[in-house]
């Protein structure tokens, strides 16, 4: 004779309950998003944050001669002393805000054109997008380099070629008001394949759809590129434009590799960056230039912000 078994349940109050963790795994749950961003927001403090605070720092003292030796500290004097040099600082204002604005609209334009040409699949689409690349793969000293030997008024190419259509020699980077035009053009030859890049990658993202309803209502080019193209977009013109600009506004090396120190013998493509460099490295005067270096640096701070707001503008 078989018996029967109930089976035991167990109220929920006598259930064993699992042991809690520790204080520090609970802290550390709460706030895991801020462990997993700490070491990079650790390397952002030591890379930038800190050599920026330094600078800020120097530019309120009188250091010259070695940042290690003795300064005072002079407040606000170097910003009022820069800010009233008409001779070196508001000339490489000008000449920073020229370079950036004219190479950036050279270079977004040409750059639309040709992303727009590379948009539609087309025969040897490979081989013309390698040869577009190609100005990237070199550094900016060795393109600097390059195009020096190119523009030598004496023995480079471009004077030659020039010669066979019967146009006497120019001086290109060695004349005074033709040095800055000629490093424009070399920024603008290296640095294009770059914002077509960006635009190519925005362009083929972008649905058919909207240009095939245009295209039945009998839209012609142009007006689809207006009306639809480029309002679509215009996000990915505002990062180009933003990635490009800054760059474009911090422009050393090429200048350094064509021109020298002081961007040459008049000063004629010396831009924010080489005259801080050459307070710095030429004239060790660590107090004006860290002044300089924190107002081109606020300078920068305020064009990524209007660009970044108008961003989000475009995208609401």
């Amino acid at each position: 004779m078989s018996t029967l078994t109930t089976p035991v349940t167990t109220s929920p109050e006598a259930r064993p309950v699992p042991p809690e963790g520790s204080a520090w795994s609970r802290w550390a749950n709460a706030h895991r998003k801020w462990l997993f961003a700490a070491p990079a927001m650790t390397f952002v403090a030591v890379l930038i944050v800190i050599p920026v605070v330094w600078t800020g720092y120097l530019s309120l003292t009188d250091a010259e001669g070695s940042v290690r030796a003795e300064s005072e500290f002079i407040g606000f004097q170097n910003y009022l002393d820069v800010l009233r040099d008409t001779d070196r600082f508001w000339p490489a204002v000008w000449r920073t805000v020229a370079f950036t604005g004219v190479v950036l609209l050279v270079e977004v334009v040409l750059g639309m054109a040709i992303a727009l040409l590379l948009w539609r699949p087309f025969r040897g689409e490979r081989w013309v997008r390698v040869a577009i690349l190609l100005p990237l793969v070199a550094t900016p000293v060795a393109v600097g380099m390059m195009w020096r030997l190119i523009f030598d008024p004496n023995i480079g190419m471009a004077n030659q070629m020039l010669g066979w259509f019967g146009i006497g020699p120019q001086p290109w980077l060695a004349g005074q008001h033709s040095a800055l035009p000629t490093t424009m053009f070399i920024d603008i030859w290296q640095w294009t394949p770059m914002v077509v890049l960006i635009l190519l990658a925005g362009l083929t993202s972008l649905s058919d759809e909207p240009q095939e309803a245009a295209l039945i209502d009998g839209a012609s080019t142009w007006q689809r590129f207006r009306h639809v193209t480029l309002p679509l977009l215009m996000p990915t013109v505002i990062v180009a434009i933003l990635l490009r600009g800054i760059d474009a506004l911090k422009t050393f090396d090429i200048l350094y590799a064509t021109k020298g120190r002081g961007g040459g013998s008049f000063h004629e493509v010396e831009t924010l960056n080489v005259y801080a460099y050459g307070l710095s490295f030429d004239y060790n005067d660590y107090g004006v230039s860290s002044t300089v270096l924190i107002i081109f640096f606020l300078i920068i701070i305020g064009v990524m912000w209007a660009l970044t707001y108008r961003k989000k503008g475009l995208e609401r």
